[in-house]
């Protein structure tokens, strides 16, 4: 059996080049493996008839029907199965490149390329190498005016809909993609309610999803912008206290929003915790959760998967542990723990990590939180990290049984981080809960370079120096008439909480930052104290509680944007994309062109910081498709 796949694939990698050589469209390149495939399974149809030639006359007429009907289902399966283009076959599709012949400009509307139908996916970069377009096979076309000069950069299957069919359902641009909505904070009088209370987040998801949606030539839905994680997803130039947890920085400057807004200002408050050199880190104990299931499959995401994981291992030290359980169709422990000493053994048990079965999540967290109350060592980092698409469909398949677990474990010391890959059949609710009620945090990763950057500091994505951290600001009815806070609307605390140390509020590690803006209603010729904003935490170790202050007044309200901190104006661009992108109430009116160009002009301020060149383009990107609500597409080629 082995030498005939091995043959087969053979045959597939031979069509692969003479679709290559001749540059023929698809539909033809299809129709040739169809017409192989059927001589392979032919030949093989005549290979068993010869050996159960003795039996046919001994099958009733009934059972000859039900075995011609089975072997035509089995031929009409494995023909569907090579047109989707799935299991070994993958690899063979992965980075052949081809020249698109015809001038940029030409006017040539013949189809070069035609997908439909075909189940391939393209990459396409153009001829400086500039960012690549994806584009798949729902419907997309590909012709000489569009591609000229541009090559095919790789050529990989593309997955069928998580729900069947060839479109996700309800005219989204990408198929079961799960996300929440939270709502929007309003305007609050301060003579009703004068403190503002929030649990911190650090985290980043939200962002990296929604620039994977702009990227690929789609507005993100609504529901699935955190305005706080497009903040947080950016570094600002905080200075780290030296011999306190955290230092405050409280800013404010005069902001129009939209034309109807008048006597507006925009304050911000930021949070830089104290940093933690990688040689005084503390020693780990991880367990990695890693979702192996047939979803996992999509896109390559195990894949990425592995290799985000080797980079991180690539950063630990000797003393560290590292633990391994996977869950498919059933969760199972795959390493014990193990030293750095025998790195080799915990690559190898991650690289022969394969997609399998359905998801039952729920038995793969609960075996890797058992692994890690096995090993726990006091005083040492015992986190869990999960690596899943956060879709489960085996076992308790809601958040609440899944966060219960999650919950009690994290009580006693063992936090849990959620890192995210994947797009389409990818669940955004359950892994961003995961994060929260696990004491770490929630990231997307949707290239081994944000795998990078997110491991950059592997000190601060490890290392907790402040648990259940809570602010409160307390505004001052003279001075303030209303405001509003900006994004935080998941993680609202009760005023009379604050206080209250039962209560869960956010973390936080080494050298991290974490910022919020509140949009401010100031009562005209008055002056003196605008808020004073209070900080509750406990120490990541003895659990002690320490709470600090500080005061903030009309006398440091800038005057103008001119005079703001570059770090204000990174992160007034970030909340205004984020206000628009959600079509929040409170962005009627404003242009998504104004904030473009406030990001163009930080861009040329901080020329080479790559975030800030990102965010530009995305700004760009959104604004264009912003014009219908929807991406301008001729073609199914994004513009």
């Amino acid at each position: 059996m082995k030498k005939q796949t091995e043959q087969f694939e053979n045959n597939i990698s031979r069509l692969l080049k003479t679709g290559r050589e001749s540059k023929m469209p698809s539909q033809e390149f299809t129709n040739n493996l169809i017409d192989e495939a059927l001589n392979e399974l032919k030949t093989d149809q005549h290979r068993r008839q010869k050996r159960s030639q003795a039996m046919k006359h001994r099958l009733p007429s009934e059972l000859k029907f039900v075995a011609m009907f089975v072997i035509c289902g089995g031929l009409v399966s494995l023909i569907c199965a090579l047109i989707l283009v799935g299991g070994n076959i993958q690899s063979k599709f992965a980075m052949l490149e081809s020249e698109i012949d015809g001038p940029s400009g030409s006017q040539d509307q013949v189809p070069v390329l035609d997908l439909r139908g075909t189940g391939i996916a393209l990459t396409v970069r153009g001829p400086h190498d500039d960012m690549p377009v994806s584009m798949d096979s729902r419907g997309t076309v590909l012709n000489r005016s569009k591609l000229g000069g541009m090559r095919i950069d790789e050529i990989t299957p593309a997955y069928p809909m998580a729900h069947g069919g060839t479109r996700p359902p309800n005219g989204e641009d990408v198929d079961a993609m799960f996300f929440k909505t939270y709502g929007v904070n309003p305007f609050i009088d301060t003579e009703d309610d004068h403190l503002s209370t929030f649990a911190i987040d650090v985290d980043t998801g939200s962002y990296t999803v929604c620039r994977r949606y702009l990227t690929e030539g789609n507005l993100p839905p609504k529901e699935a912008v955190r305005v706080e994680e497009f903040v947080n997803y950016f570094k600002y130039d905080y200075d780290a206290p030296q011999e306190e947890t955290f230092a405050v920085y409280t800013e404010a400057m005069p902001w129009s929003f939209g034309p109807q807004r008048k006597n507006t200002y925009l304050m911000r408050i930021g949070l830089k915790a104290m940093e933690v050199t990688d040689e005084n880190r503390k020693p780990a104990v991880l367990t990695f959760v890693i979702d192996v299931s047939g979803s996992m499959n999509r896109e390559n995401r195990l894949g990425l998967v592995k290799r985000s994981l080797e980079l991180l291992i690539d950063k630990l030290c000797p003393e560290d542990k590292i633990g391994i359980a996977v869950y498919g169709s059933r969760g199972i422990k795959v390493l014990d723990h193990t030293g750095l000493e025998n790195k080799a053994a915990i690559l190898q048990a991650i690289r022969s990590l394969h997609s399998e079965g359905s998801t039952y999540a729920e038995e793969g967290i609960r075996i890797g939180y058992e692994m890690a109350e096995e090993a726990f060592i006091p005083g040492f980092i015992n986190r869990v990290i999960l690596c899943s698409d956060g879709v489960a469909n085996v076992g308790n398949t809601g958040a609440d049984k899944i966060l219960e677990i999650i919950k009690d474990k994290a009580d006693k010391g063992i936090t849990l981080s959620s890192l995210g890959f994947g797009m389409g059949n990818y669940n955004d609710i359950l892994l961003e809960q995961l994060g929260d009620k696990g004491n770490g945090y929630y990231a997307y990763i949707d290239t081994i370079d944000q795998a990078r950057r997110l491991f950059g500091n592997l000190t601060g994505a490890l290392q907790v120096v402040a648990r259940d951290v809570k602010i409160q600001v307390d505004f001052n009815p003279e001075v303030v008439r209303s405001y509003r806070l900006i994004g935080y609307e998941n993680r609202d605390v009760a005023d009379k909480d604050f206080r209250n140390d039962t209560v869960d509020g956010g973390e936080i590690g080494a050298g991290h930052s974490t910022t919020a803006l509140y949009e401010l209603k100031l009562w005209p010729e008055k002056a003196g104290q605008v808020a004073t904003t209070q900080i509750r935490y406990k120490d990541a170790d003895t659990y002690a509680v320490t709470e600090i202050a500080a005061d903030f007044g009309s006398e440091d309200i800038q005057a103008n944007t001119e005079t703001i901190s570059p770090s204000f104006a990174l992160a007034t661009v970030a909340t205004e994309f984020a206000e628009i992108l959600r079509e929040s109430y409170w962005a009627k009116g404003a242009l998504l062109q104004d904030t473009l160009l406030k990001a163009q002009r930080l861009s040329s301020e901080r020329p080479g910081d790559a975030d800030i060149i990102e965010l530009t383009d995305l700004i760009a990107k959104a604004s264009r498709y912003l014009q219908n609500k929807q991406p301008k597409v001729e073609n199914g080629f994004p513009e």
